[in-house]
């Protein structure tokens, strides 16, 4: 009776405290990643052959998107030898040039076709997918949803886990 009460106990904690992942956009955790596709790119085109590449999928006229701004700027720099970050706007290059405040300081492409946002039907932004070296989704969402954040620590857990 006892375990069986310090039973029910526990699970009704875990799932008061437990919460589902909100997401904007198809799940592809655990799976292969979609060719990365872009219409052109703002800066020069990264070399990501055996790289983590964490893609954010954006907008300049996106409070959220500029917010994470500083945090992708400083995962490139936390993490440069082992991850890619990449920004992939769909709008013109004309509006993408004109954000100047947040700046970034990462790999940036456009994709006015919206290519990349329909195969991975991203539907709210901004909208991180984290990729292995083997093309693996091991972390997709909202960067900045409460309790699901895309942190230091939660990249670090990932390059070590899945580092070749």
């Amino acid at each position: 009776m006892k375990n069986t009460l310090f039973l029910l106990t526990s699970l009704f904690v875990l799932n008061s405290y437990s919460q589902e992942k909100k997401m904007w956009a198809k799940s592809i955790i655990n799976q292969k990643a979609p060719e990365l596709t872009v219409e052109k790119w703002l800066s020069e085109k990264p070399n990501t052959k055996g790289k983590f590449v964490l893609i954010d999928f954006w907008a300049t006229w996106c409070g959220p998107c500029k917010r994470a701004i500083p945090d992708l700027n400083k995962f490139k720099t936390e993490f440069e030898n082992d991850l890619i970050v990449i920004g992939i706007s769909d709008e013109s290059k004309d509006e993408i040039n004109k954000l100047t405040s947040p700046k970034i300081e990462y790999y940036s492409a456009m994709d006015t076709q919206r290519k990349m946002y329909n195969l991975l039907e991203v539907r709210g932004i901004p909208h991180c997918v984290l990729i292995d070296p083997n093309g693996i989704v091991r972390w997709e969402g909202y960067p900045i949803l409460t309790g699901f954040e895309l942190t230091s620590k939660v990249i670090k857990d990932i390059i070590e886990k899945y580092k070749q």
